[in-house]
């Protein structure tokens, strides 16, 4: 009996694998080893919502799907692949992918998984987050079950809501730590959970006998600051001085941290990960041995892929442009080193020049009245703006100055304001989920038109202040 097109594509693409793999290797990239599967659409789209297939369920992360997935069915955006940084390292392709494009997806892949194990900006990261969050999956599940559905999951809400401020340079290796269990009753966590928050906060473990005094009451003694010194990692100030939080919500807490900590990297360094892979599929493919219609639509897939936008930055696009620039310029040792040393904001910083700028035709725009209007054109203003952008992940920096403030437990947050104001409605909308995870009044002192104005929220609504 013959064999069908999808039997024969996948034995085509076991055959070329080893082929891909052993010309990146030629190159000098330097991978995981690998684990490809081929996997529907349903499934790629679902772990592409969640961001990694064992992660625990969240409405946001259904609502995530069904947009990608409609642009899918609709034919207006499409997830080839999906990478995991892994060791090893999991990559998961489009079924239905014709052959040569599941080929330049590998070849991508390779890259990715070269960038993750060789970028400083990944060093601290977990290779087992797979297996981590699986586990941590499984916790919450307990709690749903222990707790309630809606308070676990309200809860989450308020801790997604605040999720990206945290502190990536506070020490993120966990790989030392013990496996924390399963399902554990609340009261029988608490010795592991100090363990754990003690090694994050960088605090020798204290002993049952010395747990009389809470950070809280030493918060009360005279001249005594909480914290001592403004802390950026908001996340874990909640997680270790929260009066309000319960055990469970604590490990909540530290659960969202460590998984924020271990895609904060891939915030970083977009565009330089997704313009590495894309210079090294290029290469990669032009080595294989190409019949005339896979070579047109290698070239097709490309040009879709690096494919320039008039309104918003391609990052295959402009990564690709810089690498292959550094690469005329100096060498292939050069490109190698930059790949290992630079972030996105170093990497614009030091090599997006005037002829970049000016060849894929960069400029700053801003909406004035009702229209969009180009406001920058100079090569080194558009290039600081672009890096400007990229400070903190593209994330405002706040941190916690005070939690006694008022003398009365309320939290002060301030916003470290660089020129960019704050979203107005969105704080207005975070405030109360701060609120959910202190407990009492939380307050935002921030810059607005060039005054500083303190929002406050007290459980019931949101208040202004000039100060």
């Amino acid at each position: 009996m013959e064999k069908s097109q999808a039997i024969q594509d996948l034995e085509r693409l076991e055959k070329s694998l080893p082929v891909i793999m052993d010309i990146a290797k030629g190159f000098g990239l330097d991978f995981y080893d690998m684990r490809f599967e081929v996997v529907p659409a349903d499934v790629l789209y679902t772990f592409g919502a969640y961001g990694m297939p064992t992660r625990f369920s969240h409405w946001s992360f259904g609502k995530s799907f069904h947009r990608l997935k409609m642009s899918y069915d609709y034919n207006l955006s499409r997830i080839y692949e999906l990478v995991i940084n892994s060791s090893p390292c999991y990559a998961f392709l489009l079924e239905g992918n014709s052959p040569i494009q599941n080929e330049l997806v590998a070849a991508h892949v390779l890259a990715h998984c070269d960038f993750f194990k060789n970028n400083a900006a990944f060093a601290g990261t977990s290779r087992f987050m797979v297996e981590s969050m699986a586990s941590s999956a499984d916790r919450i599940r307990e709690y749903e079950i222990r707790h309630g559905l809606d308070k676990v999951e309200s809860f989450l809400d308020a801790v997604m809501a605040i999720q990206e401020h945290i502190d990536p340079h506070h020490g993120t290796v966990k790989d030392a730590l013990p496996p924390k269990p399963k399902v554990q009753p609340d009261s029988a966590y608490e010795d592991l959970f100090s363990l754990e928050r003690d090694h994050h906060s960088g605090q020798e473990a204290p002993s049952k006998a010395s747990k009389t005094g809470t950070n809280d009451e030493k918060a009360k003694e005279p001249n005594r600051r909480l914290p001592e010194r403004p802390q950026k990692d908001i996340m874990l100030f909640l997680m270790n001085h929260s009066p309000f939080l319960e055990d469970w919500q604590r490990d909540i807490l530290s659960i969202m941290r460590d998984e924020m900590l271990y895609f904060w990297p891939q915030m970083r360094t977009k565009i330089m990960n997704e313009g590495w892979a894309s210079f090294w599929h290029v290469r990669i493919l032009r080595e294989m041995d190409m019949n005339e219609e896979d070579a047109w639509e290698f070239a097709k897939m490309h040009a879709q892929v690096v494919q320039p936008s008039k309104t918003s930055l391609n990052p295959y696009y402009l990564g690709l442009k810089i690498f292959e620039d550094i690469d005329k310029r100096w060498n292939r040792e050069k490109i190698f080193e930059v790949r290992e040393i630079e972030t996105d904001q170093s990497f614009l910083r030091n090599y997006l020049t005037k002829e970049l700028v000016d060849e894929m035709d960069l400029y700053v725009y801003k909406k004035i009245g009702n229209q969009w209007q180009i406001v920058e054109k100079d090569w080194e203003k558009v290039r600081d703006e672009m890096v400007n952008r990229m400070t903190n992940g593209g994330i405002p920096v706040l941190y916690v100055d005070d939690g006694d403030y008022n003398r009365s437990g309320e939290l002060l947050i301030r916003h470290a304001f660089e020129s960019a104001e704050l979203d107005i409605p969105y704080l207005e909308r975070t405030l109360p989920h701060f609120y959910t995870l202190w407990g009492k009044t939380v307050n935002l002192e921030t810059i607005i038109d060039g005054k500083k104005i303190l929002f406050s929220f007290n459980g019931e609504k949101v208040q202004r202040k000039y100060l």
